[in-house]
């Protein structure tokens, strides 16, 4: 859908150069007062010609480490008042009137921490830049609004698009939490290999979960609507050397666990390690988690979709192996014929297949219709196969494969012959049956006067023939 872009500053555009950069003086605080006003009234403006009463909480975060505002973060981030401390209700998706939008707004303003997109569907979106430009995008042009706007001493320009505007293109496919994702953390739990969950429902905030396969549902139950998720190995009992194992610079992310079993985590600078050590002192485990995306290793990440299974939340984790596996599952169906290239076997004898950079598996029934000792005997490594899939276990991300599936049964005209052979050696069975007489006791025919006085195989002594006979 095409909209209305306009770009709101306390700036003249007459101060710019030919080129569109500001040249003049520029105040990038808020004064928290009538310029502030002004910018809150205009975009009260824009909603209102557009019809808007409530919003929508998009893509919510607060200022991580770098401070890159002019003014001092707020306590609470500006959001005392509006949401609760836990801040469980400032997560993408939550609706709120335009009044809360307005002093979410206001909170943008002066950089007090939190940062967020307003939007009402594809209609209405308010975005706050740097600087005190804000971004008003509508269906509609509101001529009145932008009227109004010059009226307060402000700037309206029309744009043809915000350069905040968020590009979701990106390749590839989001996994989401449905079900398959729950039954693969579960069996990654009850394996062994999984053990924390990290619930990310605002940039730079993060919830850790210890899991158990006891408190997985409960785990579920509590998480915050659209939260980003990640999965984690356990943490290492030994405390002292993930301490000592800290870089020489910073920041990095510290995850711990107290005595109680909660878990907690801090970004912390190289200069604030001996209070670290302090603080974490008596904890039962931890992990020290590099902020570089490519140097992060959890196990796989997904983000939570809506109560009817759409995925309506547009941000993206950074996808690992297992999530890139997933993706390629997805595309795998029963019966699909794929080609792939032997890479190895097994010591339990299965042979392994490459398929699009994804490792599957055709098990030894399903290699050859002849008997053979070893695999090696039917393929060799780096040939390339034509195979059949039988079955993807989306839990387990594996894939079985059959070679057997797509070659001609050997066995099979035999067997047909066989069958032609027993069906008519049935029907002539049946004909002779109906035709032979059958014989009684030592081949005698049933019927005759001698077959009647045989009884068990020994002859009836003769009647007696009474008097006068």
């Amino acid at each position: 859908m095409s909209l209305f872009v306009y770009r709101v500053t306390k700036y003249d555009p007459a101060d710019r150069d030919e080129h569109g950069s500001y040249i003049g003086e520029e105040d990038t605080t808020s004064d928290h007062g009538p310029v502030e006003a002004a910018y809150l009234q205009a975009i009260a403006a824009f909603a209102e010609d557009s019809g808007i009463g409530h919003l929508a909480v998009r893509e919510p975060g607060i200022s991580g480490l770098p401070c890159f505002g002019q003014e001092p973060a707020a306590d609470g981030h500006g959001l005392a008042g509006l949401f609760p401390p836990d801040l469980r209700g400032f997560h993408d998706g939550a609706e709120v009137p335009l009044s809360v939008g307005l002093e979410l707004v206001r909170a943008m303003l002066r950089d007090n921490g939190a940062w967020c997109r307003l939007a009402r569907e594809d209609t209405f979106v308010v975005q706050v830049g740097w600087d005190q430009y804000v971004y008003v995008s509508s269906d509609r042009p509101c001529d009145g609004a932008v009227a109004r706007t010059r009226a307060l001493g402000l700037f309206p320009e029309r744009l043809d698009a915000s350069p905040y505007d968020a590009d979701f293109d990106e390749p590839g496919v989001q996994r989401p939490a449905d079900e398959n994702f729950w039954d693969r953390l579960r069996w990654s739990v009850c394996t062994g290999d999984a053990a924390i969950l990290e619930e990310e429902h605002l940039h730079n905030v993060s919830h850790w979960h210890r899991l158990t396969e006891d408190t997985l549902d409960a785990v579920r139950a509590r998480l915050a609507p659209r939260a980003q998720l990640t999965v984690w190995p356990d943490l290492s009992p030994d405390v002292g050397a993930v301490l000592a194992s800290l870089p020489d610079e910073g920041p990095v992310e510290f995850v711990w666990e107290d005595r109680s079993g909660a878990l907690s985590s801090t970004l912390v600078h190289e200069s604030e390690y001996r209070e670290l050590a302090t603080r974490v002192a008596g904890a039962r485990a931890a992990a020290a988690l590099s902020l570089a995306a490519d140097e992060r290793h959890p196990l796989f990440t997904a983000v939570l979709p809506d109560s009817d299974g759409v995925l309506r939340a547009r941000w993206r984790t950074e996808p690992t192996p297992s999530d890139r596996d997933w993706a390629f599952l997805k595309t795998l169906r029963r019966g699909q014929i794929r080609t792939g290239t032997v890479t190895g076997f097994s010591h339990f004898g299965a042979t392994f297949v490459d398929i699009g950079g994804f490792t599957a598996m055709i098990n030894v029934p399903e290699l050859s219709w002849r008997r053979f000792d070893h695999p090696s005997d039917v393929v060799t490594v780096g040939q390339e196969l034509l195979t059949e899939v039988l079955d993807v276990d989306m839990t387990r991300e594996r894939v079985s494969l059959s070679l057997k599936a797509l070659r001609a049964d050997p066995m099979a005209p035999l067997a047909h012959q066989v069958g032609e052979f027993r069906d008519r050696h049935r029907h002539e069975t049946r004909a002779d049956r109906r035709v032979r007489p059958r014989r009684g006791p030592r081949g005698r025919l049933r019927g005759t006067r001698a077959h009647h006085r045989t009884v068990r195989g020994h002859r009836r002594p003769p009647r007696n023939p009474g008097p006068g006979r």
